[in-house]
């Protein structure tokens, strides 16, 4: 799995046992490759590219991945375990709109690098069907995690899931780490961490406003966003209103804890949880997001109000969820069982995704 904040190729070994439609996971092994600045650059540029340029370095992708797989397979002792690679890719061109979406990474460079069958390509099938391709993560927070109501992951892009007895409910909420990282840059480091930068800086309203009047909030979901919604509109509009980074950084945090507020708040008004004698609505929270404590604290304080307590898990789950549940993805496509929920991105039908490469000899 590789995340729009650029900040590395996730990669997970994980058991899955299936027994009478119930599921169990084992997160064997867990390995974050960071990037070096060439692979940061050549991932960031890949939208201006010209076509070839672009299906080579895809191509290039590919093989860098099969290498990473290669290298996390012989540190952790899993030769001839492995039965199956499930690779998302890096999204690069995301335009639901016109049925299309892109990810980086050759699935037949994997395959052909580390002799093992690979499934990629997992949102192409339910952007051909009409979706968004977007999220595909509620699959497996239905079959893998399915005891909160709320599932959050704070990766590049905020997403929020609604585990509703009657409906699931997923899409993107706002930009989120992406932008935090390239603000965070802005102040000579990688990434803010806790937050301690944020927490330094002052509100500034009227920023504040203007990022929650993009129209993109005001849309009835399903929808999804691109990665250039945070780079090419958040960030810039930003920049342009001359705070300080601290104040900046600060500004951005209130905005996605309370874009996440009102996106929950309007699903409980459609959909209002099942009487449960006052028991709290609970949100499971991960992602790298779910590492910024300011963040957190500012989500929980705008949550409390409506009855929503905050949960984190082991850092394990938090960092690798996404990586976990692209595994599931990838046996659901095997077993050709439905691996993307339509009730979530809007298709015609939940559909088996996913391009299958066999890598091992007949």
């Amino acid at each position: 799995m590789s995340g729009s904040s650029l900040d590395g190729l996730d990669i997970a070994f994980v058991e899955f046992h299936e027994s009478a439609g119930k599921w169990q996971y084992e997160i064997k092994a867990a390995d974050c490759y960071p990037y070096s600045e060439e692979w940061v650059k050549k991932l960031k540029n890949a939208i201006h590219l010209n076509a070839l340029d672009y299906h080579l370095l895809h191509t290039e992708y590919g093989h860098y991945i099969g290498e990473q797989v290669n290298a996390f397979i012989a540190r952790h002792h899993l030769q001839y375990q492995v039965q199956l690679i499930a690779c998302h890719g890096h999204t690069t061109f995301h335009v639901p709109a016109k049925k299309m979406t892109g990810q980086l990474g050759d699935g037949a460079a994997i395959a052909a690098v580390t002799g093992i069958n690979v499934v990629s390509d997992l949102r192409a099938m339910d952007i051909a069907l009409g979706g968004q391709g977007a999220p595909i993560v509620p699959i497996g927070e239905k079959f893998l995690l399915g005891n909160y109501a709320f599932f959050l992951n704070l990766g590049g892009i905020a997403n929020i899931s609604y585990n509703h007895p009657e409906k699931y409910i997923a899409f993107d909420v706002c930009p989120a780490n992406r932008v935090m990282n390239m603000l965070a840059h802005d102040a000579g480091k990688p990434f803010d961490e806790g937050g301690q930068i944020a927490a330094s800086g002052k509100l500034q309203e009227g920023l504040l406003t203007m990022l929650n009047d993009q129209e993109y909030y005001s849309m009835p979901y399903p929808k999804s966003l691109a990665n250039d919604f945070g780079t090419d509109v958040l960030y810039p509009l930003i920049k342009s209103s001359g705070v300080s980074t601290r104040d900046a950084m600060r500004t951005m945090v209130e905005h996605i804890a309370r874009q996440i507020s009102q996106a929950i708040l309007n699903m409980l008004q459609e959909l209002p949880q099942p009487a449960d004698a006052g028991a709290p609505v609970k949100l499971l929270a991960t992602g790298g997001g779910a590492h910024n404590h300011f963040l957190m604290e500012r989500l929980q304080a705008v949550l409390t109000p409506a009855g929503v307590e905050v949960e984190q898990t082991d850092k394990i789950l938090i960092d690798f969820k996404e990586a976990l549940i692209m595994a599931l993805i990838g046996v659901l496509r095997w077993r050709e069982e439905n691996n993307v929920l339509a009730s979530v991105t809007g298709a015609s039908r939940s559909s088996i995704g996913g391009a299958v490469w066999i890598g091992q000899e007949a």
